[in-house]
């Protein structure tokens, strides 16, 4: 969405490949809490534009295929604490909101091995650059 714009929560003038941050938005407006001055000093930074989409892409690619389930749950969740922690205290809840939901979900995601039920995760375990370097499973 983000990076073409299909008009859902991004309109396609406001894409990345439009020429716009995908930070900026979030990170510039939506903030607040103590932490509302870093975030917003990152907003536009193309680092962290890269960053963000790059790791976008990894985690979902990574979840959707099975594979390399314990980076993507571990970065997954790193990424959506800082979301979290960028949004502190949470409009709604004041512990809990969607950013801590789907922590959890990543958390059971890799504790149930879920990439070996409905993934590629067994074929992608048995691949030689897996077997060299374990924290790849």
């Amino acid at each position: 969405e983000k990076l073409f714009g299909l008009g859902y929560a991004t309109e396609a003038s406001k894409s990345w490949l439009s020429g716009n941050s995908p930070t900026t938005g979030f990170l510039k407006f939506a903030t607040h809490g103590p932490f509302k001055p870093f975030f917003e000093s990152l907003a536009g930074n193309a680092i962290v534009d890269w960053l963000f989409m790059l790791g976008l892409f990894g985690i979902g690619l990574a979840l959707i295929l099975g594979i390399g389930m314990k980076i993507a749950t571990y970065t997954g969740t790193l990424l959506l604490f800082l979301m979290w922690l960028a949004l502190i205290p949470p409009k709604n809840n004041p512990i809990l909101d969607d950013h801590i939901i789907y922590i959890l979900v990543l958390v059971v995601l890799n504790q149930s091995n879920a990439g070996e039920v409905f993934g590629l995760a067994t074929s992608w375990r048995k691949t030689k650059l897996v077997q060299k370097y374990p924290f790849l499973r």
